[in-house]
């Protein structure tokens, strides 16, 4: 673990972090629709499907057994606050690029929830280089209303697009709108554009 490598997000290092219509929080507020789910990481799986050359399922050792990096990111949310300076660890998602082998003809991936929450993300957007499957925040593990046992996060755009409680991972051809896309969510989500609502 000593040699495992960390990523600085691009948005770091820009000379102001603030997206337009934010506001900077030291906090990290607790934001997600319905009841939190209680996950017992005996049982949980992540199953990857869709267009990739084999299918996997992989059993909670054997997700924490893949290669690890560090993610250096801000955090910019919906409803307007941003946190800066987040220390993630996780698993790249081009380790699950690596992994599964994507076809070509992906496009989009669907990432699954528990409670049957997704989100959609372009796979270019899904495969940058600070995106990742985290399982730690600041050196902790994550707590269950921050995304126990694994949330996905997208830095560079806004924080509904980094779904907690990831079980799944769908890669299609064609998008398909997410929960929170379904209920008027900009389908892309970039902080620095304010693509807030709607397409």
């Amino acid at each position: 673990m000593r040699d495992m490598p960390t990523i600085i997000s691009p948005d770091t290092r820009r000379e102001n972090r603030i997206p337009p219509g934010q506001r900077l929080t030291n906090k990290w507020p607790v934001l997600h629709h319905g009841a939190m789910p209680d996950i017992d990481t005996a049982q949980w799986t992540l199953t990857i499907s869709g267009l990739v050359e084999k299918e996997r399922v992989l059993d909670y050792e054997e997700f924490l057994a893949l290669p690890r990096v560090r993610v250096l990111s801000d955090i910019h949310c919906v409803t307007g606050w941003s946190r800066l300076d987040n220390l993630w660890e996780g698993v790249s998602t081009d380790t699950i690029k690596e992994l599964v082998n994507i076809l070509p003809e992906a496009r989009f991936v669907i990432v699954r929830s528990q409670g049957g929450f997704t989100a959609n993300l372009a796979l270019e957007d899904f495969l940058q280089f600070d995106v990742l499957l985290a399982t730690q925040h600041n050196s902790e593990p994550l707590t269950p209303d921050h995304g126990y046992p694994v949330r996905l996060v997208v830095p560079r755009l806004y924080f509904w697009k980094s779904a907690k409680w990831v079980i799944g991972l769908e890669f299609t051809a064609t998008d398909r709108p997410g929960f929170w896309e379904s209920y008027g969510y900009h389908n892309h989500g970039d902080p620095w554009e304010e693509e807030r609502y709607g397409n």
